[in-house]
């Protein structure tokens, strides 16, 4: 072979040609428009592909169970936030409905019975002056308690045991009304019938309390606290010989004053 054909021939291509050739073929067209749709599912602020809404709707539902109607409508009825649950009290509640209607403690009640012996009181009486259970010992005494003065039912006991105080004197009995009436009320009862008999006011309840004559009433479909009528004979020794509970008026003072001859 001669030096010029040995010399035209093409020299075999290098390595580096062919790496130059391979990234100019990769800037081409075709792989420029095939970069960005590699890139948007990498996170990009585009709208989420076909591959992200199953998750979209997955949660969904979550959303909606958080604000739920009926959960809503429970706080619009409320007006706000639900308040903390509060403490629990030391009674229960059959404790509670069983201490109102005795309105009296337990030691009270059950010292105030037939036989027991009287609890003691100081309480001022009409005419401006007080009367207590020491001023009638030696002798039996009767405390009728009216609900309240100037009533008809209260009017009528209270002009009855008037109209029998002699009787009950000649027996050595006294008699004495009580109510939680102001004196101002008690004496203006006391002058309107021209009652005989003292009448004491007990307006801080404690003595009505202790004879167990305050409690709940009900009058019209309404409770409420007031004086049970009720009277109590007391003997000469103080103690208590016979109570009338829920006393009815009519031949009430007569039948009082039947026990007391009949002792």
């Amino acid at each position: 072979m001669s030096k010029k054909t040995r010399k035209k021939s093409p020299k075999p291509s290098s390595g580096k040609a062919t790496l130059a050739r391979s990234k100019t073929s990769s800037k081409t067209p075709a792989a420029k428009a095939r970069k960005p749709a590699a890139k948007k599912p990498a996170g990009s602020a585009g709208k989420p592909t076909a591959s992200a809404s199953p998750k979209a709707s997955h949660k969904a539902p979550s959303k909606t169970l958080k604000s739920s109607a009926p959960e809503k409508s429970a706080r619009v009825a409320a007006g706000s936030k639900p308040a903390a649950a509060k403490p629990e009290t030391k009674n229960p509640p059959a404790a509670k409905a069983s201490a109102v209607k005795a309105d009296v403690p337990p030691a009270r009640k059950e010292a105030f019975a037939e036989g027991a012996k009287a609890p003691g009181f100081r309480l001022p009486r009409d005419g401006g002056d007080t009367v207590s259970l020491a001023d009638f010992a030696g002798k039996r005494l009767v405390l009728f308690f009216y609900p309240r003065a100037d009533t008809p039912g209260c009017t009528k006991e209270a002009i009855d045991f008037s109209r029998l105080k002699a009787a009950f004197a000649e027996s050595d009995t006294a008699v004495l009304g009580v109510s939680a009436d102001p004196l101002k009320a008690q004496e203006s009862f006391r002058d309107k019938h021209e009652l005989a008999i003292p009448l004491a006011s007990d307006e801080q309840h404690e003595m009505l309390e202790a004879y167990g004559v305050w409690g709940e009433k009900s009058m019209y479909g309404k409770t409420f606290h007031g004086i049970l009528r009720t009277t109590v004979l007391i003997g000469a020794d103080g103690r208590i010989i016979r109570i009338w509970r829920h006393v009815r008026v009519d031949g009430h003072a007569d039948e009082v004053l039947a026990a007391v001859r009949a002792l």
